[in-house]
């Protein structure tokens, strides 16, 4: 029997998504359901699928495809009550994940075209993800994320790029989700770069993880803003135009490379345009901001199987 899905396709900085609402919990897609919606020639095309549910109504398909309740919806809630829709996010493959910045920000913008919430100037709006509460607020780019803390993570890999003649090891940070971010010597080693080929790890990350070039600019700093340029190979996504998570890591990478009186403000520019990275002290330790633009494109409505 064939499932008729009303959704919307949306980017931001082109990193694109397929996201429709389900608030009772009531569509749960298989992992080749995603793959086939997100299958730039057979289906929409995207690099990830967003579901927006209800907390409190969120599920999941275990090993065995059988819908079970999925427990971060309950502990999205504890940690933020007001936090009552969940961005399920799947990547281009149906896998899951944790987190996504471009997700968020495009989330938000999707559930206030489609009614489901409201978002004043200078108001916040909690958003549930797997990483834990997002909250988000409507800024002159666009949205602004507030990305939570970071950390970086005991991991140190010898990085293959198909392409780019030596390799390099890689610095291992984690926003909600894991990156190994590493420098090259030049824009034009970046662009030759072939991100069509998943980059080699020694030692492998066994989950996978996502993987940022970045070339800082010269002078790297004006005005007191950092500025760099990045591309970026998505596990389960391969290369996409841009991600936030990934444009994140680069930032803090950068900073921690420059070393004492790096700014605290970024400039990241990825194929699909250029977004603003902000990191800022919290009671609970340093948090860092994403800011830039979230576009809805069109809907429409499509038939699975």
């Amino acid at each position: 029997m064939a499932l008729s899905l009303h959704f919307t396709k949306g980017h931001g900085t082109g990193n694109d998504f397929v996201l429709f609402a389900d608030p009772d919990g009531e569509i749960v897609l298989t992992a080749d359901q995603m793959a086939a919606l997100a299958d730039r020639h057979f289906g929409i095309g995207a690099d990830g699928i967003i579901r927006a549910v209800r907390s409190g109504k969120l599920n999941r398909r275990d090993a065995k495809g059988v819908v079970v309740a999925d427990g971060a919806g309950a502990r999205a809630l504890a940690e933020e009550p007001a936090a009552e829709w969940f961005m399920d996010y799947y990547n281009a493959d149906g896998s899951v994940s944790e987190m996504c910045g471009n997700g968020v920000r495009v989330f938000a913008k999707f559930l206030l075209e489609s009614g489901l919430a409201s978002l004043a100037q200078g108001e916040t709006l909690a958003i549930g993800t797997r990483a834990g509460v997002r909250d988000v607020q409507q800024n002159a780019s666009g949205f602004q994320v507030d990305m939570g803390r970071w950390k970086f993570d005991d991991f140190e890999p010898l990085v293959r790029v198909k392409n780019v003649a030596v390799a390099r090891l890689g610095l291992g940070i984690n926003v909600g989700n894991p990156h190994v971010v590493l420098a090259l010597s030049s824009v034009d080693e970046l662009e030759a770069a072939d991100l069509t080929v998943i980059p080699q790890l020694d030692p492998v990350a066994p989950d996978g993880v996502n993987i940022e070039l970045v070339v800082p600019s010269d002078p790297l700093v004006t005005d007191g803003v950092g500025h760099i340029r990045m591309r970026v190979h998505e596990r389960g996504s391969g290369e996409t135009l841009s991600c936030g998570t990934g444009v994140v890591a680069a930032a803090l990478a950068t900073r921690h490379w420059a070393g004492v009186g790096a700014p605290n403000n970024w400039r990241v520019d990825v194929p699909g345009g250029t977004l603003a990275v902000r990191m800022f002290p919290t009671e609970e330790g340093e948090h860092v901001a994403l800011s830039g633009p979230a576009t809805l494109v069109y809907t429409g409505t499509v038939e699975l199987a």
